[in-house]
């Protein structure tokens, strides 16, 4: 690793202990020890870890009592320990937000890997930055995103990526691109942009004299993408009768170029993305059942602008300092300014703001800048940091669903704050936050803050 981490061991077993530690130290990290629940908690009162393993069976409790002290949401990746897998089965049926378990005796090329991958997902949510692969904000939404990408991106899945225009749909999947470690080039497309009886050659390429026009031979995309990444962008604007030739090329692993007879192996993954949700598209005979969910081995939802208003002044510092540093200027929004920002509900996400940014320094006169934001379809946000309003009729699970998140965010993501304030416990919440994500229901973000790193890798 390029910087040293630490754990925390929380477990009475000494030989195990001992044993862990070892393994620990060769990756790098700085080890603490708790042998009891009561140790632990003195420990967590004034000390944060990068990593907490932690045994369920303790002397005086179980180590489950542990969680509502941990910052699960980023500052701390946990790893429990059992010595039956059954218990681990029955764990994992819980949804906890636990990155994995151990089952003792401890196995060591099992413990080192999850070793790493806890580091990983650590550096992920925990390090200082203004943005990632051109991903900026600290919300905990895009703490969310970004620790996505670090999952999917060693593996060979195809990745089906949801989320409204402008919110960088096409920067998630060159993300997943860079930290894949494929040698290929990352290739993109919009469909919507091709008409559609040129959209086959553009895909699969056409042989000489396959058409009027094709006086050449042409490589399509699939075959420029080689050992690399295919982005397919608005998806949904591919003929339906076009897909049936993408499921084909997905399945077989082949494309054969209009005019030809050669099936062609290709070595692509393929990331594709839509602005419209899946199960509207596919009701709307847009989208082929078959060939979403051979697209969506991983499917991922992008939050809008809106739903993470804590990063909106973040990104716009950001798009004013590349200005500032492009034409040697200090200039800065006002207060006024910032409040505006604040306030919007960016119908168009993050291409608006930086569009807004852009037009408001061309404009301002001095140093100070106070944007002019459309007053069109856009509506304020009204509600403040402590209160909710809700209109009459808002259905019961919706009203308990935003009371939920808009409570999580008054409390900086602290679980157990929330779970007291509302008088649940904190396995609740965390049931409920499962159940949101499962579901796919729109989320509001916590006012996490988790930092940003330069990449996925711990650099072991």
């Amino acid at each position: 690793m390029t910087e040293q981490q630490t754990l925390f061991i929380v477990d009475d077993d000494v030989g195990f202990v001992h044993a862990a530690a070892e393994l620990a130290r060769e990756q790098g990290f700085i080890i603490t020890v708790a042998g009891s629940v009561e140790q632990a908690l003195t420990r967590l009162k004034d000390t944060s870890f990068d990593v907490a393993l932690i045994d369920l069976s303790l002397p005086d409790g179980s180590g489950l009592e542990l969680l509502e002290h941990l910052d699960l949401g980023g500052s701390t990746q946990v790893i429990l320990i059992t010595g039956h897998p059954t218990v681990e089965s029955a764990l994992k049926a819980m949804h906890l937000p636990i990155v994995d378990y151990v089952v003792k005796p401890l196995r060591a090329a099992q413990f080192t890997d999850l070793l790493q991958s806890a580091a990983k997902q650590r550096r992920v949510v925990g390090t200082q930055g203004e943005q990632w692969h051109g991903l900026a904000g600290p919300s905990a939404a895009m703490a969310d995103v970004r620790q996505q990408i670090c999952r999917v991106a060693p593996t060979d899945a195809s990745v089906f990526i949801e989320g409204e225009s402008g919110v960088g749909k096409e920067l998630v999947a060159g993300a997943i691109h860079a930290e894949s470690g494929r040698t290929g080039p990352f290739v993109a497309l919009n469909c919507g942009a091709v008409p559609a009886e040129l959209l086959t050659s553009q895909l699969f390429g056409h042989e000489r004299g396959s058409f009027t026009g094709a006086n050449s031979r042409h490589v399509g995309l699939f075959e420029q993408a080689q050992g690399g990444t295919l982005f397919l962008d608005e998806l949904t604007e591919m003929p339906i009768h076009l897909q049936v030739h993408l499921l084909r090329a997905l399945e077989t692993r082949t494309i054969r170029r209009v005019g030809g007879s050669e099936d062609i192996p290709v070595d692509v993954r393929v990331i594709s993305a839509t602005n419209r949700p899946h199960a509207e598209a596919i009701e709307a005979a847009k989208l082929r059942e078959d060939l979403y969910y051979r697209l969506a081995e991983f499917p991922m939802t992008l939050p809008s602008l809106r739903e993470r208003p804590e990063d909106v002044l973040p990104i716009a510092d950001l798009f004013l300092q590349r200005l500032n540093e492009r034409y040697g200027t200090r200039r800065a929004l006002s207060k006024e300014g910032a409040d505006r920002l604040q306030r919007y509900s960016w119908p168009g996400n993050i291409r608006e703001l930086k569009n807004i940014i852009q037009r408001s320094y061309i404009l301002a006169d001095g140093d100070l800048m106070t944007p002019t934001l459309p007053t069109g379809n856009a509506r304020p946000l009204a509600e403040t940091e402590s209160t909710i309003t809700f209109a009459v009729g808002t259905p019961m699970h919706e009203i308990e669903r935003r009371m939920l998140f808009k409570t999580l965010a008054f409390f900086e993501n602290n679980k157990a704050k929330a779970a007291q304030a509302l008088g649940v416990t904190t396995k609740t919440i965390y049931n409920r936050l499962t159940a949101y994500q499962s579901s796919n229901e729109p989320r509001e973000r916590t006012d996490e803050r988790p930092d940003t790193p330069s990449r996925c890798e711990t650099g072991t």
